[in-house]
């Protein structure tokens, strides 16, 4: 009996070491919607994530656990060699607009959308290898796409540039938080301040917010910009290669609109936030909790 209960503690030793390297955290909500003028409806999300840990070696894994099934929206792993970080995105995650026809063998250049989705859909596993280099704080990547990236922090001002013709550059000057975008020869922008305890942003697409309150209280007024219609969408290719890409989808218009949404979070450790918005006179009820 006693070689049995001394078995025993040696094996709840080890599964509790075992366990001390995972670690599990995730989110559940149910809201409400009463969707202005059209029928009401009720939805619900539940989240799981779950990160193990061995050396310097990361493993983090988070699925959609809401549905008729296991729907795993994220996989990766990092680890570190020396100055060497080895980063690798396992899940290649549908991002085509799927509503609009199918994102994988492409669509009818009629259908449209209001952010320009693409018709084709393309791969976004990816390994990327990075390495601090001793050049003032810089930090090199290359990605398996053969895209070189270089980063770092100087002076307060984050930069980072690639060969994919991407550029941008962050940091806080004179009280405000700014950050600068070049995609291909397309710049956009957004700042950041904070006046009276009012925390205010403003982005080059015109869209302003202002939260009001603070943490586990708040209040956030938004005022979102119309979108201009653009009939014509791009055929792209299922390879991704060539000017078009991937292609996209005409763009529909949209009216602009405001929005009002009040959180708060409960001795209970959930939160209640209700959203009102002029886009279709609607409010939304959300209950959310995290773990």
């Amino acid at each position: 009996m006693k070689k049995l209960i001394a078995l025993f503690a040696v094996s709840a030793m080890a599964s509790t070491s075992a366990m001390a390297a995972i670690a599990l955290s995730g989110a559940a909500s149910v809201t409400y919607d009463d969707n202005g003028s059209t029928a009401s409806e009720t939805s619900y999300d539940a989240d799981l994530t779950v990160t193990g840990t061995a050396g310097t070696t990361t493993v983090t894994i988070s699925a959609d656990v809401d549905g008729a099934s296991f729907a795993t929206s994220a996989a990766s792993m990092a680890t570190t060699i020396g100055p060497v970080t080895v980063t690798a995105d396992m899940h290649d995650e549908v991002s085509g607009d799927i509503k609009n026809g199918n994102s994988t063998t492409g669509a009818s250049s009629s259908l449209s959308g209001t952010a320009g989705e693409q018709i084709w859909e393309s791969s976004d596993t990816s390994v990327t290898i990075s390495v601090d280099a001793p050049i003032g704080d810089a930090t090199v990547g290359v990605d398996d796409t053969g895209t070189l990236t270089v980063s770092g922090t100087w002076s307060g001002i984050t930069m980072t540039s690639s060969t994919a013709d991407v550029t941008t550059v962050a940091g806080s000057i004179a009280g405000m938080d700014v950050s600068v975008t070049n995609d291909g020869g397309a710049t956009t922008w957004s700042l950041g301040t904070t006046v009276s305890g009012v925390a205010l942003t403003l982005a080059s697409s015109q869209k302003v917010t202002a939260t009001f309150g603070l943490a586990g209280n708040t209040m956030v007024v938004s005022s979102i910009p119309a979108v201009a219609a653009n009939a014509t969408g791009k055929a792209g290719a299922s390879t991704g290669i060539g000017v078009d890409g991937y292609g996209t989808f005409p763009t529909a218009s949209a009216a602009s609109y405001a929005s009002v949404a009040i959180s708060r979070s409960l001795t209970s450790g959930a939160t209640l936030a209700a959203t009102y918005s002029s886009k279709d006179d609607s409010l939304t009820l959300k209950a959310s909790v995290a773990f």
